[in-house]
């Protein structure tokens, strides 16, 4: 039933094609919020595109299956230099604006937040 859920959710976002527009718009927010922009420092953000695409997929119920690192081994390293609830709350209110940007109604935004929300403890090693 919960993949079902899920599938129910990322079609209600548009699918494959409205998760790239939202999570390309979501990273230029990102990148423009001091609050959070430094742990991105360095980084190929192409390549950070590409993952969270992959994962907010795998995540909403979509077609493909996340290959990644596991939530906490791909943040521990920025959970040392300081990654707190203050920039997990940061990140969450730039997707929902991304996803509110590419006009996706509340009840769905809100549902996005919840499945994000179950990996606030593994993203900041909890």
């Amino acid at each position: 039933m919960e993949h079902q859920h899920l599938a129910n959710v990322f079609s209600k976002i548009g699918g494959i094609d409205a998760l790239h527009d939202i999570v390309d718009r979501f990273y230029d927010k990102v990148i423009a919020d001091d609050t959070v922009n430094s742990f991105f420092e360095g980084a190929n953000m192409d390549i950070q595109r590409g993952k969270m695409k992959a994962f907010l997929m795998m995540a909403l119920g979509g077609p493909v299956k996340f290959t990644g690192k596991d939530m906490r081994k791909a943040h521990v390293h920025l959970v040392s230099n300081g990654l707190g609830d203050i920039h997990f709350d940061a990140i969450a209110r730039h997707l929902d604006a991304a996803l509110n940007d590419h006009g996706i109604d509340e009840q769905v935004r809100k549902e996005v937040a919840r499945v994000v929300e179950t990996v606030r403890a593994d993203v900041l090693n909890k």
